[in-house]
């Protein structure tokens, strides 16, 4: 057979984005054939992705996209930070991330928002005609470490709003907040879109567990208030107002996890209720929070 040009590897390397060598190689076990040797490197991929299936993938990043009102998040999963910081590792978790945006997968959306990859759900999504699982096959390839993806979330405003996002900057933790108003024309304002960065980043800073108090689920609530009321009993407090004490406490406890009661970590002499009414006001506006989602890598592995 002809000799394999050094022409023809650099568009087979730009094709799949595999190595030189590998590309060389594959062009001479498939005499020349780009599709096959495509191929080639394709099953060569797998096998190198069941090879490290059993690594750890402790790092890795947090894809964001947005794509008609709607934004997603993913959580893609690698072994080092330096393959995190890798751009076509970087561009594959944005990649993903559009997908999940505009594809609006079952296992992204829901009452719990954060859900998850499946092999049943996400990973057979395609992505210009190819599943998600052969995309991350094909950087294993590239890239020689295991990868997985993680969790992801999506969220659509639910009737006139739109969506904070914010992305630390390390890209190890991302958030999506849902602002709801009631005219169009305030989510296309400059003040609206600092406002609902600003909200996010708060969520991403303080990590609240719910929106409001009569959200908190009712074990962790127990909890609290249990062990509120057997501190004031070791401090000596009177039993008449114990109770009293307790609530206080509560409502402290209240102001930590709740997201409208945090107090704004660009000024905390405003809560983030007051916060929305004096920005509702000064746009002429309404202003509500809907869902919130946060995601900080890794947090979603089993123990």
């Amino acid at each position: 057979m002809a000799a394999i040009s050094a022409t023809q590897v650099k568009e087979l390397r730009e094709k799949t984005g595999a190595g030189m060598m590998d590309c060389k190689k594959a062009l001479a076990e498939c005499e020349g054939d780009e599709q096959k040797a495509t191929e080639w490197l394709r099953a060569k991929g797998l096998a190198k992705a069941a090879k490290k299936a059993g690594r750890a993938t402790g790092e890795g990043l947090v894809g964001f996209a947005a794509k008609d009102g709607a934004a997603a998040l993913v959580e893609l999963m690698c072994e080092t930070d330096f393959v995190a910081r890798n751009e076509s590792f970087q561009a594959l978790a944005a990649k993903l991330a559009e997908t999940v945006a505009t594809a609006a997968p079952a296992c992204a959306a829901g009452h719990e928002l954060v859900h998850t990859a499946s092999e049943e759900c996400f990973l057979n999504v395609l992505v210009d005609g190819r599943p998600v699982q052969e995309l991350v096959n094909d950087a294993i390839s590239v890239l020689g470490e295991n990868m997985q993806v993680g969790r992801l979330a999506r969220l659509a405003p639910a009737s006139t709003g739109g969506i904070g996002a914010y992305i630390h900057a390390n890209g190890k933790i991302g958030v999506l907040v849902e602002v709801l108003c009631t005219k169009a024309e305030t989510v296309a304002t400059d003040a609206f879109k600092v406002l609902g960065k600003d909200l996010a980043m708060q969520v991403a800073a303080a990590n609240p567990v719910c929106t409001t108090a009569d959200q908190v689920p009712a074990e962790l609530m127990e909890r609290e208030r249990a062990f509120c009321r057997e501190q004031t009993l070791k401090e000596g407090k009177p039993e008449n107002i114990v109770e009293k004490i307790v609530e206080g406490r509560m409502q402290k406890f209240f102001k930590e996890i709740c997201l409208l009661e945090q107090p704004f970590i660009k000024d905390d002499k405003k809560s983030i209720k007051q916060l929305l009414a004096e920005a509702g006001k000064a746009m002429g506006d309404t202003l509500t929070l809907g869902c919130f989602v946060r995601l900080a890598l890794g947090e979603g592995a089993s123990e």
